[in-house]
């Protein structure tokens, strides 16, 4: 199965009736808030590290998993809960995830040892992948004509949720401690799976599957939806690259000739904020019918920005040109992939999710290991060549599918 420059794929009857007239501005603004929130706590203990180690009496070892635990966590919910999206009513799941989100961020904030700690960290990035349940939820609720814009609202909550939790972190552990931050967390997690619960549609769109039969069908998808497997791959290499990005960045501004100290390098994230206008524009160009040359062009500027990247080992300007680009692009072949994806199979949304956030997943993981070691042999100028040819590569799988989908049009 294909998707076109066009492609307007009917709809779940279910989505049609809760979503009659669009999916008010107010609701989505609700929905990105909740992803944003939702996301943050995976990345709150990225700052806070040494002040965790500190507090438990723990070796930095243990304290640095936490980070990595957190992201297990995630990963596990990306594979055995978002599908359940296509079983259960999605309202409900949503709200569930939420309030097990809160709750375990609050059995975090209250861990006497590491082992507590971990266990707390895992099982609330289990249950935050309640942010995509959420986006596939928005997508369904839209309006067909509506539903790029949806998305990339919902997505730009989520990147901003990423963006912003290790600035906010360090601000509320210096008002407080480390622990201060996830009972906050905690608290606002709560009062937004009430407000989801009051504000949301009931929405369920019968799979006819029972649970393993849904987690079989997701790879069923993989095999049978050659666009969805073109789609996955331009999502894990995109991803990547943002990853050999980001793992880099803190030692080159910490290093000569920056010096900067920890907390300006985490204000440099801030520049990431731009990625959140562009899930909007990409949304909204998607609904115009440019989804294809959205997520070309977001691919070929992923490849460019390594450009200036070089150069910004010595130069700010390099370097703040650079991320920029790099963000906005990431962002534009993120919110066309999920544009295209959705469109594949509506009745199928989140299964579709699963495999490819998985995937995008995976390609940031990966991207973040391989460039720990590029680092240390081969400096920035390695690095930067690294996340050139994983950009490269990208646009070779646009090629190839767009390719694909003039040898075989619908």
């Amino acid at each position: 199965m294909s998707t076109t420059e066009s492609d307007t794929s009917s709809e779940e009857t279910p989505a049609r009736t809760s979503a009659a007239g669009g999916l008010p501005r107010s609701v989505l603004v609700l929905m990105a808030v909740a992803c944003g929130l939702s996301v943050a706590g995976n990345y709150f203990a990225q700052p806070l590290v040494e002040a965790i180690r500190s507090d438990l009496g723990v070796s930095a070892t243990v304290a640095a998993l936490v980070v990595t635990a957190a992201q297990a966590g995630y990963a596990l919910g990306l594979v055995f809960l978002v599908p359940l999206g296509d079983l259960l009513e999605r309202r409900k799941l949503a709200v569930a995830l939420t309030a097990l989100t809160a709750l375990l961020l609050a059995v975090t904030s209250a861990a006497w040892n590491g082992p507590m700690l971990l266990v707390g960290t895992t099982l609330t990035g289990l249950f935050s992948v309640a942010a995509q349940v959420v986006v596939p939820y928005a997508a369904t609720l839209a309006a067909p004509e509506e539903r790029g814009r949806a998305v990339g609202t919902v997505m730009s909550g989520l990147l901003l949720g990423i963006l912003l939790s290790r600035t906010v972190a360090g601000f509320l552990a210096e008002v407080g401690t480390w622990r201060t931050v996830y009972w906050v967390n905690a608290i606002l997690m709560a009062l937004m799976a009430v407000t989801l619960w009051k504000v949301l549609p009931a929405l369920r769109a019968p799979s006819g599957l029972r649970y393993p039969a849904l987690l079989r069908s997701t790879a069923t998808l993989l095999r049978t939806e050659p666009v969805l497997r073109l789609r996955c791959a331009m999502g894990f290499l995109a991803f990547a690259a943002f990853g050999v990005l980001w793992t880099a960045l803190g030692f080159v501004l910490a290093s000569p000739p920056y010096g900067w100290s920890e907390g300006a390098i985490g204000l440099f994230g801030l520049v990431g904020a731009a990625g959140a206008a562009m899930a909007i524009s990409a949304g909204r160009l998607a609904d115009r019918g440019y989804v294809h040359r959205v997520s070309g062009a977001g691919a070929a500027l992923l490849a460019l920005s390594w450009l200036p990247m070089a150069a910004g080992k010595s130069s700010l300007a390099a370097l703040l040109i650079g991320v920029i680009v790099l963000d906005l692009a990431v962002q534009a072949v993120h919110i066309s992939n999920q544009n295209i994806v959705y469109a594949l199979r509506p009745e199928a949304r989140n299964r579709l999710n699963s495999a490819y956030m998985t995937s995008y997943f995976l390609g940031g993981a990966l991207g973040s290991a391989i460039t720990s070691t590029v680092r240390v042999d081969y400096g920035w100028s390695g690095v930067c060549l690294l996340g050139a040819i994983v950009s490269v590569l990208g646009v070779l799988v646009w090629i190839v599918d767009r390719v694909r989908a003039r040898s075989y049009p619908r």
